[in-house]
């Protein structure tokens, strides 16, 4: 099971304080797909919630223990039928396809008043990888230049 100091505990509950339970525990309890898609919750968010149907107190801090030995995680909140529970997301590291271009980049564009006496307006964009910015400061699909058919035979 994962330790947390008192600090780290305190600064994942204030941002546990806004998420949503991703997880609901029913009467069946804690079975081997629930786990699973705790695990799969845990990989994608790293700080879950987990909602638990059931008055039993007890049943529910055993959950808790359960639930935190097998995953490996650190038990962060448990308020009432609410479970907190926190596990570093794993690093997925992607590869780029041979024939994939240009990722996205961002550009900013400076655009000057119509008028000419206000400050210009500027704005940040994500471009994809076929994507250019005009003079203008529009954007545009990036085409394939166009040769000339008569340069081409001079060059040949």
């Amino acid at each position: 099971m994962l330790k947390l100091t008192p600090a780290e505990r305190s600064a994942l509950r204030a941002e546990a304080h806004g998420l949503n339970p991703v997880v609901m525990i029913g009467e069946s309890g804690l079975t081997e797909s629930v786990m699973k898609e705790i695990a799969s919750s845990l990989d994608a968010h790293g700080l879950i919630k987990v909602r638990v149907f059931g008055d039993d107190r007890e049943a529910r801090i055993a959950m808790y223990e359960q639930i935190c030995a097998e995953l490996d995680a650190a038990p962060v909140q448990h308020i009432g039928k609410l479970l907190v529970l926190y596990r570093p997301k794993k690093e997925a590291v992607k590869e780029r396809s041979a024939k994939a271009g240009k990722g996205m980049r961002e550009v900013t564009i400076v655009k000057a008043s119509a008028s000419g006496t206000k400050k210009p307006s500027v704005t940040k964009v994500l471009l994809k990888g076929n994507e250019r910015v005009t003079a203008g400061g529009n954007i545009k699909r990036a085409k394939p230049r166009q040769t000339s058919i008569k340069k081409n035979a001079l060059n040949k």
